[in-house]
């Protein structure tokens, strides 16, 4: 069973999200919460394992709750919640911990396999809209050479691999692409997280393009 938690300050949206998840066998709504502040609280007592977070809301806004759950070290994997896909609040809670996002207009079958998706551990949601979001938003800045480091210091496999993460393949395909196992696949995965301090795929792929290993539309 998975366990979601609604913080939303519209009672209609999260009314609304409760009718959508009540009717799934799987899935069981723990918890809903107005603001920012209240959703920590809440996360903290019921211990969900998928959080829609809406990333305007007021005492705490959702990319400031994102990032307390984050150093709280909560398991809670994060799904935003915007009306907009290109939106710099929803690249700052990706950037927070978040594992992605989606629209608060997506169809019933979409939110219901994100939640899915996320409570499994697949961090990378959408992944074209994604990286795209990624893209517009590290555009121009400065390079982080911090991070530039971490990667420079992976393995010659595990940056291989991170560029096909960050590319949005699944491990299936990268397994496919480099002719390894799905296991072996895992394997690089973890190590390259533990090594780039990131909690998720997501989190790396930021990494990958804010250190210009990755560029926007390489």
């Amino acid at each position: 069973m998975t366990r979601v938690l609604i913080a939303d300050d519209q009672e209609l949206v999260r009314t609304g999200f409760r009718l959508i998840l009540d009717l799934e066998p799987d899935m069981e709504v723990v918890g809903e919460a107005a603001d920012g502040a209240a959703c920590v609280r809440a996360v903290a007592r019921e211990d969900p394992d998928v959080v829609l977070m809406d990333v305007r809301m007021p005492q705490l806004d959702g990319i400031q709750a994102t990032r307390a759950l984050t150093a709280a070290g909560s398991r809670a994997r994060v799904l935003v919640l915007t009306t907009f896909d290109l939106d710099e609040y929803v690249y700052e809670a990706l950037r927070a911990g978040a594992v992605g996002f989606l629209l608060k207009d997506a169809p019933r079958e979409q939110l219901v396999s994100a939640i899915r998706q996320a409570a499994v551990g697949e961090a990378l949601l959408a992944p074209s809209v994604t990286r795209r979001l990624i893209e517009r938003f590290v555009d121009g800045a400065p390079t982080d050479t911090v991070l530039r480091g971490r990667i420079e210091a992976l393995s010659a496999r595990e940056r291989e691999v991170l560029t096909l993460v960050a590319q949005g393949m699944s491990n299936a395909e990268i397994a496919r692409t480099l002719f390894i196992g799905d296991a072996t696949v895992k394997t690089h995965i973890a190590r390259m997280l533990a090594k780039l301090g990131a909690r998720d795929r997501v989190q790396a792929i930021v990494m990958a393009y804010e250190s210009r290993f990755v560029t926007p539309r390489a």
